[in-house]
């Protein structure tokens, strides 16, 4: 069974992500992959014709999936699929790595190699592409500035500068250029096992703020 976290998110302002930065700072600490305490995220986002994934999130649809590949800082030597998952509220990510050819593949539509592949995800990901067409959609890029707080296995990110593409092609050219997906926003996403500490609660606390189901890729979707 997929273990499912809890998870959160709040649209927040640049003096917000500021606060909150300087609060985690104190008590948590940066995920140990971070360069000078961020990172840089390029996915790719699935869909098929009808934007299912798109509409399930904009309903709010309760069981709902969505795939992406993605790699970190430009550097496509270690490339992920992922699936997440929702339901009721929580969520779960299942994972397989890519080599650079096979993402490159994937995005050719070069796929029958998928079902000899030995991975569940990358098979699924197969049966899926052939039965509902799933196909890649949409270029994300962000930065991330993730923290971790072991008790209750809790991480926070801020993520900004979110940036879209809708030519697929060259997923894997660090340089391909992406545009600014509307207005700067910062997302602030936590996501915890059982219990929330009430220290990390509190140090993300904001006056007035409610959770909102933003989407990334929702977000990117509006030039197309």
């Amino acid at each position: 069974m997929p273990q499912y976290r809890h998870e959160w998110k709040h649209e927040i302002s640049l003096s917000d992500r500021i606060a909150i930065r300087q609060r985690l700072r104190l008590i948590a600490r940066p995920d140990e992959h971070t360069e000078g305490g961020r990172y840089l995220v390029r996915s790719l986002y699935f869909d098929n014709p009808a934007d299912k994934a798109l509409r399930e999130k904009l309903d709010g649809v309760d069981r709902r999936e969505k795939f992406r590949i993605r790699y970190y800082n430009g550097d496509p030597s270690l490339i992920h699929l992922e699936k997440k998952s929702k339901r009721s509220g929580l969520g779960t990510k299942a994972m397989a790595e890519l080599s650079a050819a096979e993402a490159q593949a994937i995005v050719d539509g070069d796929l029958e190699w998928m079902p000899a592949s030995g991975r569940p995800l990358v098979q699924e990901l197969y049966h899926k592409m052939r039965t509902q067409l799933l196909r890649p959609r949409t270029i994300v890029d962000y930065t991330r500035e993730p923290f971790v707080y072991p008790p209750g296995n809790v991480r926070v990110t801020l993520d900004y500068d979110i940036r879209t593409g809708l030519q697929c092609t060259d997923f894997l050219n660090p340089s391909r250029a992406t545009i600014p997906a509307g207005e700067p926003v910062t997302i602030l996403e936590v996501k915890w096992d059982a219990f929330l500490p009430d220290i990390i609660r509190d140090a993300v606390q904001l006056e007035g703020r409610r959770t909102a189901a933003f989407s990334k890729y929702a977000q990117c979707r509006i030039y197309g």
